[in-house]
């Protein structure tokens, strides 16, 4: 089992990662919790598959535990459904010394983090991540929040995780599609982070692709690493950790175009890193050769590359500019500068992202 350690001093914790970590993760979620009273917050597709080993294990441990049910994907993630969360806390005891631990993917844990941080006041939270996604991004860094119809993630906290438990067994079942969208995070990682990175990944493009279990696994520890480096260095985000939102300002512009269900979270990733790419060289911050790249790669391993044709261009601009990374009116767009490393700037306009997103509406509908 490797294990990556993320040092925020007494918010500190450590990310264990191993294939068949399901089976132990009832005794590592007892070793961090305060009390044997757990409450799972869980995808149903999820628990159908895992849930009968995860039980097993919290039973062997003595946890006393509950199981509360959502459903997939970002239509869980609102304040509707945090009020009923809220309502099954109270039911099933969950006080100050309990812990909350989300179950599934992205989505699951940053709802399951959202009720940890806010029932009570902060009750103790670990994540049990069971998608490539979230177990090479969202399940790390403690950021928790739902969604509004104005945009992704506007209600939220920070809030670290005692624990995050990877169980790479858990890919096995992950739908092929689900399994691309989770490989643009890690492209993502060594576009702004490691050109080294960048380059192992293009070479082992056939074997991530083929979830061979050696490649896989090196791709998770080095993520994990990367970003727990910049999460130890800028926990809340006043500088540093902000470049982990590359393609995210374009990507969540095309999961709101596309009503948060017709677009996976990578999948939008993927095409907003494209279209930021296309930005820095418009601002003179790369050649159009690095931008053309970054598009292939991104392609290569079967993610989209360009906004769909039927998706609204004004919703999208709309969206850029309830950005959270706006200030002052300003949108600070993460943008590459070479591969391996990226920066935050501020000079990029509406009728600059229009631009990009309707040249790619139209290159949409040419390849």
């Amino acid at each position: 089992m490797a294990s990556v350690r993320v040092a925020l001093g007494d918010r500190g914790y450590s990310i264990k990662i191993g294939r068949g970590l399901l089976h132990s993760a009832g005794r590592e979620l007892a070793r961090v919790a305060r009390s044997s009273r757990v409450a799972v917050i869980s995808q149903r597709r999820v628990w159908r598959l895992w849930g009968e080993r995860l039980a097993a294990s919290l039973d062997q441990a003595g946890l006393m535990w509950s199981a509360h049910l959502v459903p997939d994907g970002e239509s869980a993630k609102t304040l509707g459904r945090v009020r009923s969360l809220y309502a099954e806390m109270a039911a099933v005891g969950i006080d100050r010394s309990s812990l909350i631990a989300g179950f599934g993917g992205g989505a699951v844990g940053d709802l399951a983090g959202f009720v940890a941080a806010t029932w009570l006041r902060g009750v103790d939270f670990a994540q049990i991540p069971t998608t490539l996604l979230a177990q090479v991004d969202a399940s790390v860094g403690g950021k928790t929040g739902v969604n509004l119809p104005a945009g992704k993630n506007l209600v939220g906290a920070f809030w670290q995780p005692r624990v995050v438990l990877i169980d790479s067994g858990t890919l096995a079942t992950l739908p092929a599609r689900d399994y691309r969208s989770g490989l643009a995070e890690v492209i993502k990682y060594g576009i702004i982070l490691d050109a080294q990175f960048y380059d192992w990944m293009k070479n082992e493009r056939e074997a991530l692709v083929a979830q061979d279990s050696s490649a896989v696994g090196v791709a998770v520890r080095r993520s994990c690493e990367l970003k727990a480096d910049v999460v130890r260095a800028d926990e809340r985000e006043a500088g540093l950790r902000a470049l982990l939102n590359y393609g995210h300002t374009i990507g969540h512009a095309v999961e709101a175009a596309g009503g948060y269900c017709r677009t996976r979270h990578g999948e939008a990733v993927a095409i907003g890193m494209v279209l930021e790419a296309r930005l820095a060289v418009m601002l003179g911050l790369i050649s159009q050769a690095v931008a053309e790249d970054i598009r292939q790669t991104v392609a290569a391993f079967g993610l989209p590359v360009e906004v769909p044709r039927l998706f609204d261009a004004d919703v999208m601009v709309a969206a850029t500019g309830l950005d959270k990374k706006s200030k002052g009116g300003r949108l600070h767009c993460v943008l590459p500068v070479s591969i391996g490393r990226a920066e935050t700037r501020a000079g990029v306009t509406p009728e600059m992202i229009r631009r990009v997103i309707t040249e790619s509406q139209a290159n949409a509908g040419q390849r």
